[in-house]
């Protein structure tokens, strides 16, 4: 006999409810100053996702993956995807101010400059692949190690 899924504890079904109530709030609210706007806004961020920029990421992982796969160490790929991935959702989320397209309205607002976003971008990209480098070195440095008493 097939059993019918279960809704989950009383818990979960609060938690679930009042998630859908915020974000039914803030649609209202996101949707009150310009609802045309913002309507297009996010449908031009999904076409534009889905036929520009996921063709664009997934040509440069088979790419890097190429390079890696091609030397005999595909898993090596995450040591690229993951600050590549980090950099570009920064980049994604701060690029108004990065671009510097809206810096003489963000002052005014928030009282701070808008200057060195991009700098600073560029800095924690730079630190994230030099994180990424310096954990697979310290991996391939024990892996050595661990194998090279094996060898003797």
């Amino acid at each position: 006999m097939r059993r019918l899924p279960t809704l989950g504890s009383p818990l979960q079904i609060l938690l679930l409810a009042c998630s859908f109530a915020l974000a039914g709030y803030a649609g209202v609210r996101l949707l009150a100053g310009d609802a045309p706007a913002v309507t297009l806004w996010f449908v031009g961020a999904a076409v534009l996702h889905d036929l520009v920029f996921l063709p664009l990421y997934a040509a440069v992982d088979r790419a890097v993956a190429g390079v890696f796969g091609a030397v005999g160490h595909r898993e090596r790929t995450m040591y690229v995807r993951v600050p590549a991935a980090l950099s570009g959702l920064l980049l994604l989320v701060w690029f108004p101010l990065i671009s510097g397209r809206v810096a003489e309205s963000y002052e005014p607002v928030t009282g701070l400059s808008a200057e060195g976003f991009f700098t600073r971008w560029l800095l924690i990209t730079a630190v994230l692949f030099g994180g990424s480098a310096l954990l697979l070195v310290l991996r391939l440095r024990r892996a050595t190690k661990q194998r090279s008493p094996a060898d003797h």
